[in-house]
């Protein structure tokens, strides 16, 4: 878009010509996103916010007047906020490639001052004490010109082949070779210990090989014994066997032929026998139902006969009376009682005849016994 202007991600968009926002910035600042400027009024120019780095080659003197070239790493860039990019732009924006430049002079200035107080064993030994020391030194220089300093890391110390440094070494150099030695020694004792060790080891294996294979051997010969006898001991086992199942297959056919036994004779005669029992009793009990019934039709046939001959019998009774000297006292209530033991008297007759033909068995309570008023009748008549 026409005067629409956009910084990269990592640059700063410096528009001037016209009115900053704050009255202390010469220029407008513009970071991360677009802004529009005025075509031939307005002018933009971009400083770089990107990690730089610096390298410082410097020969400086220790505190024992000892001379070291020491080296070093400066990373730096821009910094963020307004007030360094306007810091650094005032400064760098011509030429960027000064920042590098007036970086390693002033890193290069405070380690030759920071080597100065510190001995060569302390340099040697404690790098990192020194570049954080060189970096505390310059974060207000560095912050004055709009720039900050990520890392410092120095990279080497040369005592220009002073000696010094490897002097220094030397004691350790030789506390290195003797441990060296030391180490090596018990190496090869070690070897040689693991050597003897590997030694009894395979005299130890070789010797229970041998006392496996003659186990092994013995235990070949002892099978090969036992297989030699245990073909007859076990022919006889298995015929003891075979004995076993015989007898076991008797017993069981013996049981077997048991049990058809009763299935077959013993069930069925008991079952016939109380088949029979069942019959008899049932014939039994039809025989004296028959015999019952055919002597209460006996009865009732000569009860019927004697019933048929009592008017006969009666008769011949007030036959046999006619002739008779018969005096009634009381009238006709005396002749009712005359009549009634006639009548009394014929029953008595017909009883004594039915118990005769009967064959003597006894009154079972079902006939009438005479009339009381028959015997007081016979009792009043004379002869």
């Amino acid at each position: 878009m026409l005067g629409y202007r956009v910084p990269a991600p990592d640059q700063a968009m410096l528009v001037s010509g016209g009115k900053a926002r704050r009255r202390d910035t010469p220029f407008r600042v513009v970071t991360g996103h677009g802004a529009f400027v005025l075509p031939f009024f307005r002018k933009t120019r971009f400083l770089s916010l990107a990690l730089d780095e610096a390298e410082v080659t410097e020969v400086c003197v220790t505190q024992q007047g000892i001379s070291l070239t020491a080296r070093a790493v400066i990373a730096f860039k821009v910094r963020n906020d307004e007030e360094g990019i306007v810091a650094a732009a005032q400064r760098f924006l011509s030429d960027q490639s000064q920042m590098s430049v007036l970086t390693g002079r002033i890193f290069a200035g405070h380690l030759r001052s920071i080597i100065g107080s510190m001995t060569v064993e302390q340099i040697v030994r404690e790098r990192q004490i020194l570049a954080d020391q060189v970096l505390d030194a310059s974060k207000t220089e560095m912050a004055k010109i709009g720039l900050a300093v990520d890392s410092v890391q120095i990279q080497s110390i040369d005592d220009m082949q002073s000696g010094y440094i490897e002097a220094m070494a030397a004691p350790h150099r030789a506390a290195v070779v003797r441990e060296a030695k030391i180490a090596q020694a018990r190496a090869d004792q070690a070897a040689a210990e693991a050597t003897q060790e590997s030694a009894r080891r395979q005299a130890e294996y070789a010797r229970q090989t041998s006392i496996v294979q003659a186990e092994y051997d013995a235990e070949i010969e002892r099978a090969r014994a036992q297989s030699a006898q245990a073909g007859p001991l076990s022919a006889a086992t298995a015929q003891r066997e075979v004995v076993d199942a015989q007898a076991e297959l008797a017993e069981r056919t013996a049981a077997l032929r048991e049990q058809q036994l009763v299935a077959e004779v013993v069930r069925p005669a008991e079952a016939e026998a109380e088949r029979v029992r069942i019959l008899a009793r049932a014939e039994a009990e039809r025989m004296r139902i028959q015999a019952e019934v055919a002597a209460a039709h006996d009865r009732v046939a000569l009860d019927r006969m004697l019933i048929d001959q009592l008017p006969m019998i009666v008769a011949e009774a007030a036959r046999s009376l006619s002739g008779a000297n018969v005096t009634v006292l009381n009238g006709a209530e005396g002749l009712s009682e005359v009549t009634a033991g006639l009548v009394g008297q014929g029953l008595t007759v017909y009883e004594t005849v039915r118990r005769s033909l009967a064959g003597g068995r006894p009154d079972d309570g079902t006939r009438p016994s005479p009339h009381p008023r028959a015997h007081a009748v016979n009792g009043s008549t004379g002869s």
